[in-house]
């Protein structure tokens, strides 16, 4: 499926069902509740949890509570234990499902009544939690509120909702089952979803279903798994909704799973529990894998357009028709991710954390890639791909944010090891101007999430025109991985923080030794690939000694955090490295900067240059030297006061600064990952100053793309 034009808010996701493991209420609500702490940083203005049992706690669990609050997960945390006057939270279930989720507005301002999990009515028979946007929400709500539907909230998800309880209404005497409720309802949608739907009505059952949208399914249990595949069960479905909505015939909703070569499978054959007599196991719904590793490592990733239902404890993949190159099953994945891996640890932030681990992200990236006593680089992701990129008639790099500007940080690099066009785009951009694309173009799609709008608007765009994808991505599993014909994973370890730190890097890495891989049989590249090599070997250790540079960097981010503007200056390889450090400081301080071009200072820029203007400049020893020099030269003449990022030893530099910054000397072509560290401790420590949350900065969340 293509998306087209639409903007995907990331927010938490989380759910739990334990089937015959017992757990009191307040061991349940304080699963959902560290769910949404490991996921708030996908969304932090308002947060809410849904679970079985009413406030009277009668025994059949059969009604919904809901939940809900503004701010962080600890401000629901705080009103669900005031709730405990009117909540039983000694009471024990065997059987329980909840539901919680953490929200970044879209449709409505942050509020209680906003927040997830949204209900279909006053009596909360269907409550649910949403990620995505549903584009014709208007015209459901139109038809519902024809139809005597009163709505409580702004958002686009309530209607799902609403839709659901209409739905059941219209089919109540059939029976309908909850899996064919919530495919008859998201049939109806238009847009992005992944949603977990509880109800009164199927007490103990789950229902989740995904559309372009992550949604990972996590299961524990102490017995052994029935299979380590679990089968899809493919419905022939209608030709029209309509029809599926007269229909009286509930047999009609369940045509029956299309078989492998095998022949047809029987439907208990299509289950998923324990095998033996005890059937105890606990299912762990997420968008995201940090809320369900500290749980299991057992997951399954659902496909586009899966729907899948827990009842009675056994797990159901359903999909509403087979395509030619559908599998027939999905596969339980171990994830390779530690719990400490998304733990501080130490740190007093995560974005603080990350910064330090990327002398062990760097090396991930490059482990079992680079081999320097050879020097040779495999990538083996894309190794099968080679001969064909090498044929291509250009690369095109396509991405948002610190993902474009890892691409424009080794654009020069990677013109002069391939010799290729290369094209740098920011997504959105590229859509706006429908970018011609044809067979012979080789596209990369960088995102850490792996599940940014408009990266995967742009992927689906060029796929379609018959475009070989190449997807460059921090998290195995993700859309972009998924979908891309070869790519590369970074290998950084999560990433919490919103402003991507270690990913940029790992990113910049990957990028060179695609360049490097490419240019292995070029007789007059060969002492430029081994010097780069020579150079990537150091890297790591020379980012350690930038890092010792933190109460230096400290003291400088004290006397810069109370200006309004800093200008991020320099050129060729360290452009990149401007952008990035500005957009560090915008994201983090809130604070007007701009990554400006050298080159460019007399046209237009130097008019913002005063003695009130700081102004931050990359001058190391490159090609560019010479030219930079000049520019700093015209910051002086201006009253500038000049903060320079340079090389250790260059006194002659050092004396032109205000303020300086001494960075070991690398390649030219890599010096950029060792010019942005400065700057990232900078922007962290003058948002730490400012009293600002630097990992959830306001208005912002983690792979979110704004238009």
């Amino acid at each position: 499926m293509q998306l087209k034009d639409k903007s995907i808010p990331i927010t938490g996701i989380f759910a739990y069902l334990n089937y015959q493991v017992p757990a009191t209420r307040k061991e349940i609500l304080q699963k959902l509740i560290n769910g949404l702490k490991r996921l708030e940083y996908r969304g932090y203005d308002s947060a809410g949890v849904a679970f079985e049992g009413s406030s009277s706690d009668s025994d059949k669990g059969c009604e919904i509570k809901i939940i809900k609050q503004t701010g962080k997960v600890a401000a629901l945390e705080k009103l669900v234990q005031e709730s405990k006057d009117e909540i039983n939270f000694e009471k024990e279930y065997s059987i329980h499902v909840g539901i919680a989720h953490t929200r970044w507005a879209t449709h409505g301002e942050p509020s209680p009544t906003n927040a997830h999990p949204h209900r279909s009515d006053p009596n909360n028979e269907f409550a649910l939690i949403h990620n995505g946007i549903i584009t014709n929400y208007k015209d459901i709500k139109s038809f519902l509120t024809q139809n005597g539907h009163i709505f409580e909230t702004e958002t686009d998800t309530e209607v799902i909702a609403k839709l659901m309880k209409h739905l059941y209404d219209t089919h109540k005497e059939q029976k309908i089952k909850f899996r064919e409720l919530v495919e008859l309802t998201v049939a109806q949608l238009e847009g992005a979803f992944a949603l977990a739907v509880i109800s009164k009505h199927y007490p103990g059952d789950i229902v989740t279903t995904r559309r372009g949208s992550p949604l990972i399914i996590g299961v524990k249990s102490k017995n052994k798994l029935s299979t380590d595949h679990i089968p899809v069960l493919f419905n022939k479905g209608f030709t029209d909704f309509k029809e599926a909505l007269n229909s009286t015939d509930t047999n009609d909703y369940h045509r029956g799973f299309l078989g492998s070569s095998q022949g047809r499978r029987a439907e208990e054959q299509t289950q998923y529990h324990t095998t033996g007599p005890h059937k105890e196991i606990e299912y762990y719904f997420a968008s995201d894998a940090s809320a369900i590793i500290e749980h299991t490592d057992q997951v399954i990733f659902l496909e586009e357009n899966d729907v899948a239902e827990v009842h009675e404890g056994t797990l159901n993949i359903h999909q509403a028709t087979r395509s030619l190159d559908e599998k027939t099953f999905r596969e339980i994945t171990t994830l390779k991710i530690a719990i400490e891996q998304i733990m501080k640890g130490n740190f007093k932030t995560f974005m603080q954390k990350e910064i330090f681990e990327q002398p062990e992200s760097v090396v991930n990236t490059m482990r079992g890639r680079v081999n320097f006593e050879k020097e040779t680089v495999v990538l083996g992701g894309i190794k099968d791909y080679m001969s064909e990129i090498r044929r291509c008639r250009r690369l095109l790099f396509i991405a948002c944010g610190t993902s474009y500007h890892s691409a424009i940080a080794t654009r020069q690099l990677l013109e002069e090891l391939t010799e290729l066009p290369v094209m740098v785009e920011l997504a959105s951009d590229f859509l706006d101007r429908s970018t011609p694309i044809f067979r012979d173009d080789v596209c990369f799609f960088i995102s850490q999430s792996g599940e940014t709008a408009d990266t995967l608007n742009a992927l689906h765009y060029c796929k379609q025109r018959g475009a070989l994808i190449v997807g460059i991505t921090n998290v195995v599993g993700s859309n972009i991985s998924r979908e891309s014909n070869c790519g590369v994973h970074l290998n950084a370890g999560p990433e919490i923080g919103v402003a991507s730190t270690k990913a940029y890097t790992s990113q910049f890495i990957a990028l060179v030794l695609f360049g490097l891989m490419m240019s292995e049989d070029r007789i007059s590249l060969q002492n430029r690939r081994k010097e780069i090599i020579r150079g990537l070997k150091e890297i790591p250790e020379q980012i350690k000694e930038v890092l010792t540079m933190d109460d230096k960097i400290l003291d400088l981010a004290k006397e810069l955090y109370e200006e309004k503007s800093l200008l991020v200056m320099g050129r060729g390889y360290n452009y990149a490295t401007c952008l990035e450090g500005a957009l560090k400081i915008k994201e983090l301080t809130y604070m007007h900067s701009e990554g400006i071009m050298a080159g460019e200072l007399k046209h237009g820029p130097l008019a913002l240059v005063d003695a009130a203007m700081p102004v931050l400049m990359v001058c190391t020893r490159d090609n560019v030297f010479s030219k930079c020099e000049n520019a700093l030269q015209q910051v002086k003449a201006r009253h500038g006061r000049p903060i320079i990022i340079c090389n250790q030893n260059d006194f002659e530099t050092q004396k032109q600064a205000f303020r300086y910054i001494d960075i070991p000397h690398s390649v030219d072509c890599l010096q950029g990952i060792l010019a942005v560290v400065p700057m990232q401790l900078l922007s962290y420590h003058i948002a730490v100053l400012r009293g600002y949350d630097v990992d959830c900065p306001r208005n912002l969340a983690k792979s979110v793309t704004v238009e």
